[in-house]
């Protein structure tokens, strides 16, 4: 049965780079576990396309969060709702773009997942669509940064906190996903879209749609 997608704004400003996205395959993280199964990475970038500044650190070790374009970067709400759940407090990791850096984190992959949803989340907000959902998790956010409180209404482009590097995250990013629960050991992903968006380089804009792996997208004039 064909579940319409939930529609969304992108929660941001600027340019993002679409990473892991259900457009490219489903689950888009490669895993159904707490109800992943159709969320979608956003990397902020500069002009040239760029998360950060390429130097020997990029190829070799890991490099401060500090030093990427999008960290500390406004993330907003991206639709009206509740705001049922916050987490903040958790570290901002240092960034591994280095496969040599990496190596180590993956393999401590499995321990992350086994620790629950703040391990992978981080710092993070949950806002409920309707009095039972769905819900809309946005995490990874910087500490320190989340600015809404669970009970708050919040509106479309209201701003939530900012960009972090906290959690399940290599890099700076914004992660998003829809669920049908906040019980992350049995919620369902489901579907999204994003409303009025502009594919940057271009002047084609998407009434809706999924940013295809890769992609670099914007705020259409419209959102």
């Amino acid at each position: 049965m064909r579940i319409d997608p939930v529609l969304l704004t992108l929660p941001f400003e600027g340019r993002w780079q679409a990473r892991n996205s259900p457009a490219r395959r489903v689950p888009s993280h490669g895993t159904e576990l707490f109800g992943t199964t159709y969320a979608i990475d956003f990397v902020p970038v500069d002009d040239r396309g760029r998360s950060a500044a390429i130097s020997w650190r990029t190829l070799l070790a890991t490099e401060p969060a500090e030093g990427f374009t999008g960290f500390g970067r406004t993330v907003r709400a991206p639709a009206r709702g509740v705001v049922v759940s916050v987490h903040d407090g958790e570290e901002d990791h240092v960034a591994r773009r280095s496969p040599v850096a990496g190596l180590p984190y993956l393999l401590g992959q499995r321990a992350r997942a086994g620790a629950g949803v703040t391990a992978i989340a981080g710092n993070h907000v949950v806002i409920a669509l309707g009095a039972a959902g769905p819900y809309v998790l946005l995490a990874h956010l910087q500490r320190g940064s989340v600015r809404v409180a669970a009970g708050q209404s919040v509106s479309r482009g209201d701003a939530i906190g900012s960009c972090g590097n906290s959690g399940n995250s290599t890099q700076p990013h914004v992660h998003v996903q829809v669920t049908d629960s906040t019980r992350w050991d049995a919620a369902h992903g489901l579907p999204l879209a994003f409303t009025d968006y502009r594919v940057s380089g271009t002047t084609r804009d998407v009434p809706c749609g999924v940013p295809a792996e890769g992609q670099i997208v914007e705020p259409g004039p419209r959102a």
